[in-house]
């Protein structure tokens, strides 16, 4: 059994703020005995007023709450998964960046996020992600305390096709980090969550921002850990920022696959 936490989080528009945030939360979650901490999308900025957050975005090598987070998983000796932070990238554009660090302090995995948030929403909410970030090109899974660990972002949980690959990759455990909207999180978040986790034959640990924030957001919160059958064993609920802990069991993993062999029995599909 691995035990993990899971911080559940407000951010704000200030990326010191939110690093003192991270920062507490490594420690909490080391002094409870987790090996790894997962964070949501957007940990270091969430500010819908692009203007005012470009003063924020900054390269890899300068944010704060990434420094903030390596330095303290160096010190506690624990893993941390940063669900993303918004980046300088190479071109123009930003980059919406996963990154999980070992328990030295070492950045081992990077993942962009593939899949760009464009909608218009019945309650009037309208979200251009493509305007502003690059899309990354590579599934990415790697090693770490909870076996292997496939990477996503928010969005991404609507495209089945990433999931799969992350599948043929045989993680044992994805991450869906998220900033989901009320609206859209009270229609589909649980269902799509656990409907991953089946398909992957994996837990799936879905870090999330909650409540209402500096820059007018509401956020839907239910962070969740969901085991390989599709059972929650983790809801942090929609209303509290903070810490919760769960166990990732390595043997309910074996044991689903080895009951509903999936993943073997997987065809390619010519159209």
């Amino acid at each position: 059994m691995t035990r993990i936490a899971l911080l559940q989080m407000t951010a704000g528009i200030d990326p010191e703020e939110n690093a003192a945030v991270v920062a507490e939360a490594v420690t909490e979650a080391a002094l409870g005995g987790a090996k790894i901490l997962f964070t949501p999308e957007m940990s270091g900025l969430l500010d819908r007023d692009r203007v005012r957050a470009a003063q924020h975005i900054v390269p890899e090598t300068d944010n704060p709450v990434l420094a903030a987070a390596r330095t303290s998983a160096d010190i506690h000796g624990i893993w941390v998964a940063i669900g993303s932070l918004a980046l300088k990238g190479d071109g123009e554009k930003w980059v919406n960046r996963s990154l999980l660090i070992d328990d030295s302090g070492r950045i081992v995995a990077r993942y962009d996020k593939i899949h760009m948030f464009d909608v218009d929403l019945s309650t009037g909410e309208s979200w251009r992600e493509s305007n502003a970030y690059t899309p990354g090109k590579k599934v990415v899974a790697a090693d770490s305390p909870v076996g292997k660990l496939g990477l996503s972002i928010c969005y991404d949980l609507r495209f089945p096709a990433l999931f799969e690959a992350l599948g043929r990759k045989s993680c044992d455990a994805i991450a869906v980090p998220a900033a989901f909207t009320a609206p859209t999180g009270k229609a589909h978040w649980h269902i799509l969550q656990r409907a991953r986790a089946i398909e992957a034959s994996a837990y799936v640990i879905a870090a999330a921002q909650v409540g209402k924030h500096a820059d007018g957001r509401e956020t839907y919160g239910h962070s969740l850990v969901v085991d390989p059958w599709g059972d929650i064993v983790l809801d942090m609920g929609g209303s509290d920022a903070g810490i919760a802990f769960a166990e990732i069991d390595p043997a309910r993993i074996a044991e689903v696959r080895s009951q509903l062999p999936s993943l073997a029995n997987r065809r390619e599909i010519s159209m």
